[in-house]
């Protein structure tokens, strides 16, 4: 048969002259046989068919002008010596060409033959079936040990975690939802719950007991707790757990060049955005939900390219999330969850203009719609009354005194005039033994705070040339170099780490033992941030700060804040 497509009309009236069924055709010409059979019937028996059938002419159709089809009249030729050799050679022809009817197609094999071919029906059952299984986020996807490690591989545990038992909890707002006592009361997906215990979360701490029920149950939040006691998991886990709950959302054509973030978490500081960064990666392991950073000081092509892989929770300091918002690359229309973490500094160091803006000018949903959760160690009154602009029916939740400190921090308060600052700020290295190690230590770190860059470049300076291993980072120093120090103060080759107000708040340097106010701060809440970079998650920790006439105007405050956290008050 020809391989042209039957058409206009004709395919059954090709079809009943192929199968010989008019009065005039003779009976040697026997059952008409399909081209894709003749080869296997050749293979199971001797039996010649008739040889009408199997030369090349009988198989052709020649088509008639009119548009319709004939057998070659050359077909029932047996005398002449031409179609006779002609049919010698067809006898020697391996296969007749396959026709494109499809009522002579072969059979499709079952479903279980298909395993080892791609099949358009296969395709669609395993479409449907890994649709299903995006469209449900509380699904995990396979281990990766290599990242399970990454993440997961060193833990911290405090030695004097039970004396958060003690601490006391204020929450005050319209039906406050019930405190759990452990991660089981509340009700978790299975993902978060297998996350929660490979990041060694044993129980939770008193603000993640209040925070995590009141998140899940949709309110907003306003939360005062002690640094470090937990409030970055506080808000990570409730707002992760509800986004696999809820699965994607259908936002139109996909455009990889725009992301449209469920949740967005806005930090003042590049180090504490990497921070939150890092926890929020923990928490979506095997998670569908991918987290991504942008900030300031690292090339925004870079961000672009990681954005475009796909951004579901988006952790950012606010100038360079306004750039990202210009450039079209970023979205709210979506965002559910607004968290600001250090609210207190965001709404007060210069940066309320820019949240303003992010919340009021890009179609984020507006207050009410999305749940907006606020954190901080710090919460000054006038701060508070600031935040009520962003929040609705929210609950305030106050984890001990607002802006006070742990107890697990001893504190010191030394008289130290300007000029003897270096010579006792060597005393105090040296009872620390730092030169005397033969190797480097990450479990005794040294943070000392200034107030100005300047002053930090010189302390250091002076601090290498008297033979110790120190690093510093303030905010003229390019982010590669700031994340540098950092690395190397946390991994304990650089155990002396000098540093402005950059390092104040947020970082969590688990092993962080003395903190030194070589300067001490102009207003008690950077003083309670900076003492809390040591005496974290149960751990305990030293805070020396000097002190002489140009701080007495913090004097009052830090009194009243040593007798709270039951210090010794110098005289």
């Amino acid at each position: 048969m020809s391989n042209v497509t039957n058409q206009n009309g004709t395919g059954l009236e090709q079809q009943l002259a192929g199968l010989d069924l008019q009065p005039q055709a003779p009976k040697s010409a026997g059952r008409y046989i399909p081209p894709h059979l003749r080869r296997q019937l050749q293979a199971n028996t001797n039996q010649g068919r008739d040889p009408g059938y199997q030369n090349g002419d009988s198989d052709r159709w020649s088509e008639s002008e009119g548009g319709g089809s004939r057998w070659s009249e050359r077909s029932d030729r047996g005398g002449s010596g031409r179609p006779r050799e002609r049919e010698r050679r067809e006898e020697e022809f391996t296969e007749p060409p396959q026709p494109r009817n499809d009522r002579w197609k072969e059979p499709e094999p079952r479903v279980e033959e298909r395993s080892n071919t791609r099949w358009a029906s296969d395709d669609v059952r395993r479409t449907s079936t890994r649709g299903r299984d995006e469209n449900d986020w509380t699904i995990p996807l396979p281990r990766d040990e290599r990242q399970e490690l990454e993440l997961f591989g060193t833990g911290n545990t405090g030695i004097n975690f039970s004396k958060y038992e003690d601490i006391p909890v204020e929450a005050s707002g319209d039906r406050v939802p019930d405190f759990i006592t452990s991660f089981e009361q509340v009700n978790l997906t299975e993902l978060m719950r297998t996350n929660i215990a490979l990041a060694r979360y044993d129980k939770p701490t008193p603000v993640q007991k209040y925070a995590i029920p009141i998140v899940l149950g949709r309110r907003d939040v306003m939360a005062c707790a002690q640094t470090g006691s937990g409030k970055t998991a506080a808000f990570l886990v409730p707002i992760l757990n509800q986004m696999y709950e809820a699965g994607p959302v259908k936002m139109g054509p996909y455009n990889r060049r725009k992301q449209y973030p469920l949740g967005l978490v806005l930090a003042p500081t590049r180090e504490l955005a990497t921070q939150i960064y890092d926890e929020a990666r923990k928490f979506a392991y095997r998670s569908r939900v991918r987290p991504c950073v942008v900030y300031g000081g690292s090339p925004i092509h870079e961000q672009f390219r990681e954005l475009e892989r796909g951004c579901h929770l988006l952790v950012a300091t606010p100038g360079r999330l306004v750039d990202h918002l210009a450039r079209g690359r970023v979205a709210l229309d979506h965002c559910r969850h607004l968290v600001l973490d250090e609210a207190d500094r965001m709404l007060d160091m210069g940066f309320e203009p820019q949240i303003r803006k992010i919340v009021e000018c890009y179609t984020m949903p507006k207050t009410g719609e999305r749940q907006t959760l606020m954190f901080s160690a710090t919460f000054p009154k006038q701060i508070q009354v600031l935040a009520q602009d962003f929040l609705h029916n929210y609950v305030f939740l106050a984890v001990g005194r607002v802006g006070s400190t742990s107890e697990n921090i001893t504190q010191k308060v030394v008289w130290v005039e300007e000029m003897d600052k270096r010579s006792f700020l060597l005393d105090l290295l040296n009872a620390s033994n730092l030169l005397q190690r033969s190797s480097p230590e990450e479990d005794q770190l040294i943070l000392v705070f200034v107030e100005t860059r300047k002053g930090a470049d010189q302390l250091e300076e002076y601090l290498d040339t008297q033979g110790y291993p120190v690093t510093s980072i303030h905010g003229d120093r390019t982010q590669r170099e700031r994340e540098e120090a950092l690395r190397r103060f946390r991994s304990g080759q650089t155990p002396i780490l000098v540093a402005t107000a950059v390092a104040a708040r947020g970082l969590d340097i688990p092993h962080v033992r003395h903190v030194i106010n070589f300067d001490l701060p102009s207003d008690v809440e950077e003083y309670v941030h900076r003492i809390g970079r040591t005496g974290r998650m149960g751990n305990l920790g030293v805070a020396t700060s000097f002190f002489n006439d140009t701080n007495r105007g913090l004097a009052r405050d830090l009194v009243e804040l040593l007798v709270e956290a039951k210090q010794d008050v110098p005289k």
